[in-house]
């Protein structure tokens, strides 16, 4: 898989985490028929494997699908074997170098100018901003384009509609977001609300594109 290719066409990363197995499935079923083709399914809910797993059965082998929270080598080796084609982490760590070496691209979680580096070094795709919001939000993202303004960022955390309008238009090459979109269809919540919400968000990456962010 190119994720970053991915990333840049999508612009949207859904980060799926539930604690009810069955409606994190659908949920991510639901998120692909209404256009939010990049997901990522976190490790922390509930039976994530097995969430993965069965959304590869139904999605096919072409889908992009990622695992999320993954905290180290254990769990990469488990979200291979689950069916997982990208890795998400939430910090420079051992995951992602044997993700590499199974041939998993990866957008790793970095705070600082030195994880920067140090997830660089091991061979990271894409470098996920987090907790953006509680990182100083947008303007964070501008300050961390000064030393690195060729570098794909991903800003993830208390990412809502409007948050992820300016974190595009100040070059976040996508923005990952989570319970602003997911709400609580992982744990059993309405699909409709969850529809209507994926739309909202679709409809700000298509704003972006239609500014040529």
């Amino acid at each position: 898989m190119d994720l970053l290719a991915a990333l840049r066409s999508h612009r949207l990363l859904a980060i799926v985490r539930g604690g009810d197995a069955d409606a994190a499935l659908k949920t991510v079923l639901t998120l692909v028929e209404e256009g939010v083709a990049l997901i990522e399914v976190s490790l922390s809910g509930r039976d994530a494997l097995d969430v993965i797993a069965r959304a590869r059965a139904a999605l096919g082998p072409d889908a992009p699908l990622g695992a999320g929270t993954v905290l180290g080598a254990d769990d990469a080796r488990a979200a291979h074997r689950a069916g997982a084609d990208f890795i998400v982490t939430p910090a420079v760590s051992d995951g992602i170098t044997t993700a590499r070496e199974l041939g998993l691209p990866v957008l790793a979680g970095v705070m600082t100018p030195s994880d920067i580096l140090s997830a660089r070094r091991l061979g990271a795709e894409a470098f996920k901003i987090f907790p953006a919001e509680q990182a100083g939000g947008p303007g964070y993202l501008r300050a961390l384009r000064g030393p690195f303004p060729e570098l794909p960022f991903v800003p993830v955390g208390g990412v809502d509609a409007e948050a992820a309008r300016e974190y595009l238009a100040r070059g976040a090459v996508a923005v990952g977001v989570g319970s602003p979109l997911i709400g609580d269809a992982a744990d059993g919540g309405g699909l409709d609300e969850l529809r209507t919400r994926a739309r909202e968000f679709l409809g700000v990456v298509r704003e972006a594109a239609e500014d040529g962010r």
